[in-house]
């Protein structure tokens, strides 16, 4: 693979559709690696088995251990529809005991999610990311206007990566809606979670999502007691930051 210029790959792609840009990025790296744990996700599952061989498309999910039952049974459903591995992360034990032994079980109500989700959610990814030059994620613009609206569908990790080993992130559904994303869902007869028939729209661990309500914003569902501005869970923390400049 020669070096990967995100800037470039946005102007010479940015107006394809997400299975083209999929196809390109495969082109470019030669593997995909997906995050997979909604919707989105296995819309991109969907679409990357149509552009490059299984054996080339990786995908892995994060157990926080505090999932919806009927978010674990949506993983199987997934692994056994498309007949792939899902490779399914859990956080270290030991750092999970110690946060519930000096904070208890719901300190995320109290101190802020941040810190459960960075034992339970970061620092499994950080480990499955390690050495990867490239992941795929199904974020949008739309999902959260406060930190997503300036998504591009191709950008450098920052955040999990290095000057040493930089690592790449490719989002196809930047310009999707989450209109797009279910008439895709229908029209494929993708598999999707339970949950979203009983008015839940982003799914994230059972004490930290809700149901909403018509009118609402899909992530006013996730961590709702806290300030509605940047409701990142740190996976993708480069939206928290300043914008790079171009020559980064």
């Amino acid at each position: 693979m020669t070096a990967f210029d995100p800037n470039r790959f946005v102007l010479e792609h940015d107006q394809e559709t997400p299975k083209e840009i999929l196809r390109a990025a495969y082109r470019a790296f030669g593997e995909l690696t997906i995050s997979f744990s909604g919707a989105e996700d296995v819309v991109l599952i969907d679409l990357a088995l149509k552009v490059a061989p299984k054996e080339d498309v990786r995908v892995f999910s994060l157990d926080t251990g505090r999932l919806h039952p009927e978010t674990y049974a949506f993983i199987e459903r997934v692994r056994d529809h498309y007949a792939i591995d899902i490779d399914v992360r859990l956080p270290d034990t030991e750092a999970v005991q110690a946060l519930v032994g000096e904070k208890g079980l719901f300190s995320f109500y109290r101190d802020g999610h941040q810190e459960c989700c960075g034992i339970r959610k970061v620092a499994p990814l950080r480990r499955r990311l390690a050495g990867l030059p490239v992941w795929v994620s199904g974020q949008r613009r739309d999902q959260s206007p406060g930190t997503r609206s300036s998504l591009q569908i191709a950008e450098r990790d920052s955040a999990f990566g290095s000057e040493q080993t930089p690592l790449f992130k490719i989002n196809p559904l930047a310009r999707w809606t989450s209109e797009d994303v279910w008439t895709y869902i229908r029209l494929f007869d993708v598999p999707y979670n339970a949950l979203h028939e009983r008015g839940y729209v982003s799914i994230g661990c059972e004490p930290c999502t809700r149901p909403t309500l018509p009118g609402q914003h899909e992530r006013e569902g996730r961590w709702w007691w806290e300030d509605q501005g940047g409701k990142e869970c740190g996976l993708h923390a480069v939206n928290l930051a300043p914008p790079a400049s171009s020559s980064a």
